[in-house]
């Protein structure tokens, strides 16, 4: 096994907190849709979100289009600022994220940020901070792809340069955990708050990222 040269971090639930209450009643009354239908509809393109296939601007349109509302170019305009406006605000980062950051940095260890996410996510990270700690940011939307898929893992690996068994993966999700341990990844899955968790195979459970400090 290689000496431990790299880092890949997820963002969601490992670096950062979302509270996505803020956007339950105000995205529908703006788009003038009952809720249900309106985050049915979301669910249903995420995927094409997610992995970069369609832009936000057009999953609003044929959101709006879906559940009879003509998408006029400022309403749709108007839904995709607030959209960032509210996830912004609603962020917050878990208070070990910057000081592992900047661990990992103080070792000489390359970072990357690897996460299933749509185009707002990289505001997000340049504005809490999360962008200047890392080498690179290996979004799914930019991707094309995103975890447990392998190529998102690989292209995070060819970006830092290093082999898989060179590199520690850091996630909060056990089937994107699975992914990396698929690949050779060193894994650590952090379970924050109370409760058990049973690790699957390869991988080290922790509660904190300052646990992961321990076994870098």
């Amino acid at each position: 096994m290689n000496r431990l040269q790299a880092c890949l971090v997820d963002a969601y639930g490992t670096v950062l907190h979302t509270d996505f209450a803020a956007y339950r009643d105000v995205l529908p009354a703006m788009a003038g849709i009952p809720a249900d239908a309106l985050y049915a509809e979301f669910r249903r393109l995420g995927p094409a979100l997610g992995t970069g296939r369609i832009p936000m601007t057009e999953a609003i349109a044929q959101i709006l289009r879906a559940c009879g509302v003509q998408p006029q170019p400022e309403l749709v305009r108007d839904i995709v600022e607030k959209m960032r406006e509210l996830l912004l605000m609603s962020a917050r980062l878990f208070d070990d994220a910057l000081p592992f950051l900047r661990e990992l940095r103080s070792r000489g260890l390359r970072t990357a940020i690897v996460s299933n996410c749509d185009e707002n996510t990289l505001d997000l990270l340049v504005e809490l901070g999360v962008a200047a700690l890392a080498d690179t940011l290996v979004l799914s939307c930019e991707v094309g792809a995103e975890k447990p898929a392998a190529p998102i893992y690989a292209d995070a690996l060819a970006r830092l340069g290093v082999a898989a068994d060179a590199a520690l993966f850091v996630d909060d999700n056990a089937a994107y955990c699975a992914g990396a341990v698929a690949l050779g990844i060193r894994t650590v899955q952090i379970v924050r708050g109370v409760g058990g968790e049973q690790p699957g195979p390869g991988i080290t459970v922790v509660r904190s990222l300052a646990e992961v400090v321990a076994l870098l």
